[in-house]
């Protein structure tokens, strides 16, 4: 194998967080699972052979038929199998030592999964007898319950200190995250660091059907044929809008008010275009040929991101002849 050279410039690496809220409605039977816990209550639904699930099941799982007879469980039941969590992880529902523990509450013919607190693996058993130890603001999720506790006494839930919207049909928000260690290549790393420094940095292929083409964001290599970059090139923040959208409809997370535009900007020396925010002017009054300029935030306020352009602005230049541009489209 071909020796693989070291990278000229030092790499970045960041955490990269993914994430999304997945929301969902929870019909018509575990709404009144969820309700019920609001108000530090238990049910369960009973199928037609007198099977009580917890939590409530749908349909029936001998018939089919959808579930309509929900009844009350006890908040108090016997451990029936368990794994000790000797180191909790985040988001689980402790941050200490505990069980995790398949419950089956009085009433019950199903086992609840749920959070066993104990002080160590010793003082767990198959036949455990736990009751639910509640939190005050509650919800309507599962981890309202907080944790179940060794004993056989109760302890009422208090008084929820949660303020929930009304209506029978619940509706709960999961967030969903997974985090990485990103490490860009060469390129990136040059092109982030240049963001930072207010400079844009892109790259000009050395052979091939590129050859002599500036990238921005800059790449190693051409996607075409893979010939190499041979140099990086710092660019003009001035460019040329080629296409752009008008946003008019708001959505969850929305920073600006619609409506506003995104544009592809082909900057000055450069050969291929990327997107941004067109402001500083009425989105009707946006065009194809439009010269624009950066407006870089702040010093003090740039990272290693495309966010340390604010956006672009009309220069108040003329238009570009469409000749210009016709080929980045």
């Amino acid at each position: 194998m071909a020796p693989v050279p070291e990278p000229a410039s030092d790499i970045l690496t960041a955490a990269l967080t993914n994430s999304f809220d997945y929301t969902r409605s929870l019909g018509p039977v575990l709404s009144q699972f969820a309700l019920a816990l609001r108000a530090g209550r238990i049910v369960g639904s009973k199928s037609s052979d007198g099977t009580v699930s917890v939590p409530p099941v749908e349909f029936d799982p001998r018939t089919g038929a959808q579930t309509t007879e929900i009844v009350d469980v006890a908040a108090v039941g016997t451990v029936s199998t368990w794994s000790w969590q000797a180191e909790p992880v985040v988001g689980q529902p402790l941050d200490r030592p505990f069980a995790w523990a398949l419950i089956t509450l009085d009433g019950a013919d199903t086992a609840l999964l749920h959070a066993v607190a104990a002080d160590s693996a010793d003082d767990l058993t198959t036949g455990l007898r736990v009751h639910a130890v509640w939190k005050a603001a509650r919800t309507g999720r599962i981890d309202d319950i907080a944790y179940f506790a060794p004993g056989d006494g109760t302890e009422d839930a208090p008084a929820n200190t949660a303020e929930n919207p009304e209506g029978t049909d619940v509706v709960i928000t999961t967030p969903v995250a997974t985090v990485i260690t990103h490490s860009a290549t060469e390129a990136e790393s040059v092109y982030l660091r240049g963001l930072k420094d207010g400079k844009l940095i892109g790259s000009r292929i050395g052979g091939g059907v590129d050859a002599d083409r500036v990238y921005f964001p800059p790449r190693g290599v051409s996607p075409a044929d893979g010939s190499r970059a041979i140099e990086y090139v710092e660019l003009a923040d001035t460019g040329i809008v080629t296409t752009f959208c008008i946003v008019n409809v708001p959505f969850q997370g929305q920073r600006i008010k619609p409506p506003y535009v995104a544009a592809y900007v082909l900057l000055d020396g450069a050969d291929i275009t990327f997107l941004h925010l067109i402001l500083d002017c009425a989105a009707a009054d946006v065009r194809m040929g439009m010269r624009v300029k950066a407006v870089w935030m702040p010093e003090d306020e740039r990272e290693y991101s495309i966010g340390s352009i604010s956006h672009f602005a009309p220069t108040g230049e003329p238009d570009a002849d469409y000749e210009t541009y016709r080929a980045h489209l």
